[in-house]
């Protein structure tokens, strides 16, 4: 699967529901069994979240949004096909929440391309289930210290402390991720898709229980004039980069 949303394939609404069902579409096709997820934007895999979808926007938008944010982080995270996340440029914020969702992580061993949880920078906080995702991932204490400080670990960090699991030439990454993907299907399905569900499915359950809510406090967090604020100023900055 190559997201093709440019320049930066951030994850607008529109480009959430066709993601969305593209892979529901793999999910249905038994002739499919793991999928690879990566970008056909040089230089970056995903910039994350759409600021768009979040800023000076009715509260019924912003719920919709959320929801769509939810769901394709429950599609991907107990899909019940392997997926592999192939990352071929930067990975901030919500590109790095589609990664850690996925059952395997390559990235490209390039400086530039550097992988976190960065809403802090931003003047927003990471939902409590970005937060369970990455403490699942790289343990308490670094997770603790990485999202109060918005970090983006450059590939070499990024493997030391366990948010990818390979870092490989930039050349490489397609064809490790198909090796790695070779493995991971030598499993019996059955065997992997239960064991998947008996280590995620409590952390995905904390959501399912809390969805409703966590819109609420979504759109009442993201409505707040000071979070408008701190987009626009974000934004405005943006703007001065392109210009």
């Amino acid at each position: 699967v190559k997201m093709r949303n440019p320049p930066v394939n951030s994850l607008s609404l529109e480009f959430l529901t066709e993601l969305l069902i593209s892979l529901e579409k793999l999910e249905n096709d038994k002739t499919f069994r793991g999928i690879i997820i990566t970008s056909d934007c040089p230089g970056i895999f995903s910039a994350g979240l759409d600021l768009l979808e979040m800023y000076g926007r009715d509260p019924a938008h912003y719920a919709e949004y959320w929801k769509a944010v939810q769901e394709l982080w429950l599609r991907v995270y107990l899909s019940s096909l392997v997926v592999i996340s192939a990352i071929n440029g930067v990975s901030p914020a919500g590109g790095c929440l589609l990664s850690l969702s996925c059952d395997y992580r390559v990235l490209a061993n390039n400086p530039k391309y550097a992988i976190g949880l960065n809403e802090t920078l931003l003047g927003i906080i990471a939902p409590f289930w970005f937060k369970d995702m990455l403490v699942n991932t790289i343990g308490h204490r670094a997770a603790e210290r990485a999202l109060q400080l918005g970090l983006l670990f450059p590939p070499a960090d990024a493997l030391q402390v366990g948010i990818v699991d390979q870092v490989v030439p930039e050349d490489q990454v397609q064809s490790t991720s198909r090796s790695v993907m070779a493995q991971w299907l030598a499993i019996p399905d059955h065997a992997r898709q239960l064991t998947k569900n008996l280590v995620r499915k409590p952390t995905a359950d904390r959501l399912l229980q809390q969805r409703d809510a966590d819109i609420q406090n979504f759109v009442r967090f993201i409505s707040r004039d000071s979070i408008q604020k701190s987009l626009h100023v974000y934004l405005e900055k943006l703007k001065e980069k392109k210009g």
